[in-house]
């Protein structure tokens, strides 16, 4: 299958490398093109811009890291024409609203629309592991579910566009708020002395438990956050999303605004690009520096 593939962050990367070695005919573009390099080298085509990536596309995949910047790219002039006859996966984390102005934007240009919101990072994208949530019409959710089973053996259908999009932001608040937890009370086990292994072993035998504990806990214990999966300036972003959504729901989210005020602290402390367990710097600064 002829895929374009719109945006090589992180995961759009894996999802590039997932879907060319699963042999689909990939053309790429990035508007930072120095994020193309590993993927050149590993035989993928880099095209010049966003249309003439489309050109000869069945479908175009969008993983680009917010709403304003597929507008920017998908609907410029130049590349708005592409749209015609064509389907539109969007893999990003975006707000539902805004997921249904694209679907609406893509439809009036003739072509379709779907969103696709995963939840997994690299190491998922790699292995085909990763849990996709879709939204949109039944008819092309049942077209486009082999092309996504490549990257995930579990895609469902949650409902018509922007259902997909709310279930994202309901998980991803959850790793706000479960890493900010585990954070602080990782930093109580260490500043009352209590051994690290016995706190973990209790926990893993209890029903608080979340596997992401122990993804994080090396880099809690190293303090070592370079190479990240999900990014503070990202998590951030879907914050902010997640608040917004829940306002129009008037839900509570008081409990959230601290944990909103922890991420902006820690970007300010220059750690928005690194991995997002790098908020433990703010939680539990080492010694020496201004808590």
């Amino acid at each position: 299958m002829k895929v374009a593939l719109l945006g090589t962050g992180l995961l759009g990367e894996a999802v590039a490398e997932r879907l060319h070695a699963a042999g689909h005919s990939l053309s790429v573009y990035n508007r930072s093109v120095e994020k193309t390099h590993a993927l050149r080298q590993r035989g993928i085509r880099i095209a010049p811009t966003a249309s003439a990536a489309m050109s000869k596309a069945q479908v175009v995949l969008l993983l680009l890291a917010d709403a304003a910047a597929i507008h920017a790219v998908l609907f410029d002039p130049c590349t708005s024409a592409e749209i015609n006859g064509r389907m539109v996966i969007q893999m990003g984390t975006i707000g539902p609203s805004e997921s249904r102005s694209i679907d609406a934007e893509v439809t009036r240009l003739g072509g379709r629309y779907l969103e696709a919101p995963v939840l997994g990072s690299i190491t998922e994208a790699k292995a085909g592991t990763l849990l996709i949530m879709v939204g949109g019409m039944p008819e092309y959710y049942a077209e486009w579910t082999p092309l996504l089973q490549i990257l995930g053996a579990d895609v469902r259908l949650i409902g018509p566009v922007g259902k997909a999009a709310v279930m994202k932001l309901a998980l991803n608040q959850l790793i706000a708020t479960e890493m900010a937890a585990f954070a602080l009370s990782f930093g109580l086990i260490r500043e009352g002395g209590v051994d690290r292994d016995t706190f973990m072993d209790i926990l893993r035998k209890s029903a608080l438990y979340a596997p992401m504990f122990d993804k994080k806990l090396p880099r809690l214990a190293k303090r070592q956050y370079e190479q990240p999966n999900f990014s503070t300036r990202h998590l951030l972003k879907d914050v902010d999303l997640f608040l917004a959504a829940a306002e129009q729901a008037r839900l509570s989210t008081d409990g959230l605004q601290g944990v909103r005020s922890l991420l902006t602290d820690t970007i300010a402390h220059g750690l928005g690009e690194v991995d997002y367990s790098a908020l433990y710097e703010r939680v539990d600064p080492e010694e020496g520096h201004n808590r």
